[in-house]
């Protein structure tokens, strides 16, 4: 008597628009929301942003507006030193003031999804956006897509519900009128504070987690490292299970491979920082591009499921025309 094999499940995405934000599902369960109509305060560079982030398995790893830095959101493209202008929140750090509130926070306004589109390769939105001064001037005008798909996860364990990734691209014009110098306070003068590119913030529990890239694990001295891949991994309270998010970039990206903003022991927080160490010029006619893959994982990782979720995202990276 032979057993007929046990059907595989195929895990179903879909997305819904209330308006203000979309929200894309697993089997009807929510695992990511973008907020593209954001409601904060001036000071805080209102943004696009995705929070929460889910686990397949139902863990968060994202948390938004914190009380030590409210300007954080989730997973957001954020810039604190556009010119004269804060695209990140908060206070500037310049040469000549440090920290201060310069009245300069800008904000990047949704104008509209070009499309949304379903394939067997996730889930893709495309927007266009356009980033004012705080007086209301054009800056920049961005072109952005996103995408949702699952993950090929052969490390995945029994107790782990698999990966997904979100591919990120932004296509940022000069719009302004003058040339734009893109920095960070480490251009400005301020030591391993090179923030500003794609950024994420986890949650508490996450904090004193391990980063890990294809040369190993460790802490805080993965802060300014570049690596074509890395990735941190936190435990939760309650459960007490493990969640894994890694960052990609495409090998296009201008400098490539860029340093990373990695932080554990103050809080866990990742970021790629293409403007860590030295001002990148945005000129009228001459577009600046920058694509990356954010992996969601159950589970922690060792150096073999690292690189192998590290590589399925390259691979749909390569793939996502």
């Amino acid at each position: 008597m032979t057993t007929a094999p046990a059907a595989v499940h195929t895990v179903r995405l879909d997305v819904t628009d209330d308006g203000a934000a979309l929200t894309f599902t697993a089997d009807g369960k929510p695992i990511a929301t973008y907020t593209y109509r954001p409601t904060d305060p001036q000071y805080e560079s209102p943004r696009p942003f995705f929070h929460p982030l889910t686990t397949l398995g139902g863990d968060d790893v994202t948390i938004s507006r914190p009380w030590d830095h409210v300007w954080h959101k989730g997973l957001s493209w954020a810039l604190p030193n556009v010119g004269s202008h804060n695209f990140w929140g908060g206070a500037t750090y310049t040469r000549a003031t440090e920290y201060a509130n310069l009245d300069n926070n800008g904000a990047m306004a949704h104008t509209a999804f070009t499309g949304i589109e379903h394939s067997g390769a996730g889930i893709t939105a495309s927007e266009s956006l356009t980033w004012t001064s705080q007086d209301g001037d054009p800056v920049i005008a961005e072109d952005r897509r996103f995408n949702v798909q699952l993950l090929a996860d052969g490390g995945a364990g029994d107790e782990t519900g698999g990966a997904y990734a979100i591919l990120f691209e932004t296509r940022m014009d000069n719009i302004s009128g003058a040339e734009i110098r893109i920095g960070s306070p480490t251009t400005e003068g301020r030591h391993n504070a090179g923030y500003g590119g794609l950024f994420w913030r986890g949650p508490r529990s996450f904090t004193g987690g391990e980063f890990r890239n294809q040369e190993g694990a460790g802490t805080d001295e993965f802060m300014g490292t570049r690596s074509p891949w890395i990735a941190f991994t936190g435990k939760h309270d309650v459960s007490c299970r493990s969640s894994t998010v890694a960052f990609v970039e495409d090998g296009s990206n201008p400098g490539a491979p860029n340093q990373w903003f990695a932080r554990s022991s103050m809080f866990a927080c990742l970021g790629s920082a293409p403007f860590f160490s030295a001002e990148v010029p945005l000129r009228a006619g001459e577009p600046l591009t920058y694509r990356y893959a954010v992996v969601i994982a159950d589970g922690g990782v060792d150096q073999g499921r690292a690189a192998a979720l590290a590589a399925a995202a390259q691979t749909a990276l390569g793939n996502w025309a």
